[in-house]
């Protein structure tokens, strides 16, 4: 399977999460983000941006997922109705600490927040098969100027 991140060039070559808080994990509970498609990615920048800082050096990273890693899904209709809104960050934290902290597989699967039929996938660098996940890609990215305004 092939993933995708959009990610300022001087993250671009390695797959390390931050650990800053996101709507799947919380502070210091690392977790990369990444999404089924370039589009999903392109709209996961835009929304978390806010349109603000789209002029950097961006890179979109494809990743490689071998078909032989196992994948947790978390399937939108076992969600809280609510669950996409902001005010649920908490809601959904719990949920992306608990799948780090139990350790069944390096990949979840989550719904977009975003856009409901489409889906991100989560690493946790820490499970054992995260290291057969490879950045197969690194490709040049710019916004296209008119979603800047």
């Amino acid at each position: 399977m092939k993933v995708y991140r959009i990610t300022l060039e001087k993250w671009s070559n390695t797959l390390q999460p931050s650990g800053y808080a996101a709507r799947w994990n919380s502070n210091g509970v690392f977790v990369l983000y990444t999404s089924s498609s370039k589009p999903m990615a392109c709209l996961e920048n835009l929304v978390h941006r806010s349109g603000e800082g789209l002029n950097g050096n961006f890179k979109c990273m494809i990743i490689d997922v071998p078909d032989t890693i196992g994948i947790n899904v978390i399937n939108i209709e076992d969600l809280d109705a609510d669950w996409f809104e902001y005010k649920n960050y908490s809601y959904c934290q719990d949920l992306g600490d608990k799948w780090v902290q139990k350790g069944d597989s390096a990949v979840l699967k989550v719904p977009s927040a975003i856009m409901k039929d489409e889906c991100n996938y989560l690493f946790n660098p820490k499970h054992r098969a995260f290291e057969k996940i490879k950045i197969s890609t690194i490709e040049d990215f710019i916004f296209d100027p008119r979603l800047k305004r």
